[in-house]
């Protein structure tokens, strides 16, 4: 069931949902204070809100410490003005134990990330679901992907349980998106959230507002804010010239960045990291058992970048 606070924060975004990288030093410890810039950046750029040890943030790398330092910082640094979602993962007593060290920390609410290498079934899913779900006073968003893929019988159970209160589609199955969002609004009152994430949601973004979804995680805008700030005004504007300046990027800027981070496995995350320090702040490299993009992937996500700015001084004025 929809829980006001958090689920009324989300919903009408007033700019890029924000899934910042975790930053590490030199000596590949964690690094509070980049990270601390980090966030702080991007709240000054106009992030919605900040998904803190997600994907994007390495989740899987860090240990149940850092994540809770990492998760305090970032409540900290956004002092209340946005909300901080925290990633919550592996089986279900490990994701409980995460749940509640971002409790701990301050947090708003909770990415469920697909269980740990098993494929179970969906009895055995929801049950993860919603054991995480009511270990802690957070809401909880569940994460679609990979081993983790949900009946639309299935969401609508899960979205009539207390504490979830959305759905994140990281699969792109557009036939099965548009039957759970179906489902779920003739069987369960109330609104509950939907949203894209695939790796770069902005390519796919019109496709989804097609089946009614049009919240999106943006990891663009953790290197290209600007970029990424101007597609979500033009997308939301839902305006034949919105419409037009969210074509032109997507042609320019997002396609071609999607087809140079399919040219190496980890580069949804690794690529994004290296976009951060190309923009100037040393976020250090990825943790194993991520690798870092060769030189010249680098060298072309600097040009797209360029690209893209170009492409919004063509598109200014236009929304």
């Amino acid at each position: 069931m929809t829980s006001a606070p958090l689920a009324s924060r989300l919903r009408v975004p007033s700019g890029p949902l924000f899934f910042p990288v975790t930053a590490y030093g030199p000596d590949g410890a964690l690094d509070l204070d980049t990270f601390r810039a980090h966030v702080r950046g991007g709240i000054e750029a106009g992030a919605a809100a900040v998904f803190a040890c997600c994907g994007t943030g390495e989740f899987h790398a860090l240990t149940p410490e850092e994540f809770q330092e990492c998760v305090a910082a970032a409540v900290d640094e956004t002092a209340g003005r946005v909300p901080v979602v925290a990633g919550a993962g592996y089986g279900t007593a490990l994701a409980v134990r995460y749940a509640r060290l971002a409790e701990e920390a301050g947090a708003d609410g909770l990415l469920a990330m697909p269980p740990y290498l098993v494929v179970a079934g969906q009895e055995g899913l929801i049950r993860h679901y919603t054991e995480l779900a009511a270990a802690t006073s957070l809401d909880v968003i569940v994460y679609q992907r990979d081993n983790a893929v949900l009946t639309p019988e299935s969401v609508v159970e899960l979205a009539r349980a207390d504490g979830v209160i959305g759905f994140k589609d990281g699969l792109g199955d557009m036939d099965l998106m548009q039957r759970t969002v179906s489902a779920v609004r003739s069987e369960v009152p109330g609104d509950f959230l939907y949203f894209n994430g695939l790796p770069t949601a902005e390519l796919t973004g019109l496709a989804y507002r097609g089946i009614g979804v049009t919240l999106y995680s943006s990891a663009v805008f953790c290197f290209a804010p600007d970029i990424a700030l101007a597609f979500h005004r033009a997308f939301n504007a839902g305006t034949p010239e919105g419409d037009a300046v969210v074509n032109r990027l997507v042609d320019g800027f997002y396609r071609p960045f999607v087809e140079l981070r399919a040219l190496g496995r980890g580069y949804a995350v690794s690529l994004v990291k290296a976009g951060v320090r190309l923009g100037g702040l040393d976020v250090g490299p990825v943790r194993p058992p991520l690798h870092e993009p060769a030189d010249e992937h680098v060298k072309r996500l600097a040009e797209l970048v360029e690209q893209g700015r170009a492409l919004l001084g063509d598109a200014k004025g236009t929304v």
